[in-house]
């Protein structure tokens, strides 16, 4: 059975930083695609990043771009989520993402999810 476990969330001050991790157990995701999405209270399921299997591209969102950084380690099979001088609109419950091969924006395409991390930024 695959699973997801996200960790590194918390509350911190605006332009303050946060590194968030996903460990995946039960499946080898070297070769798949993982994302980031977040959820803030009221509003749809957002895409934050995701990273290809070997590493070499990455999609973003214009509203991360340059303060957040998405990465992996394949050989701990986790993918974390650097985010760098938060603010206050970053609040949300972040999920991880998996899905076997291309990169894709749109959550109908993972299949696979963690439970959440909240990041709360306060101003």
């Amino acid at each position: 059975q695959v699973h997801l476990v996200e960790s590194g969330g918390g509350l911190v001050e605006a332009g303050g930083s946060l590194r968030l991790s996903c460990a995946a157990s039960g499946r080898t995701f070297t070769s798949d695609t993982m994302g980031w999405f977040r959820q803030a209270p009221g509003e749809e399921r957002e895409f934050v990043a995701a990273l290809s299997g070997s590493g070499s591209s990455a999609v973003d969102v214009d509203s991360v771009k340059d303060r957040f950084t998405i990465s992996r380690d394949n050989a701990k099979n986790t993918v974390y989520l650097q985010m760098n001088n938060l603010e206050p609109e970053d609040t949300a419950v972040y999920y991880c993402a998996a899905k076997i091969g291309a990169l894709a924006t749109s959550s109908r395409w993972y299949t696979y999810w963690g439970q959440g991390t909240q990041v709360t930024v306060s101003s």
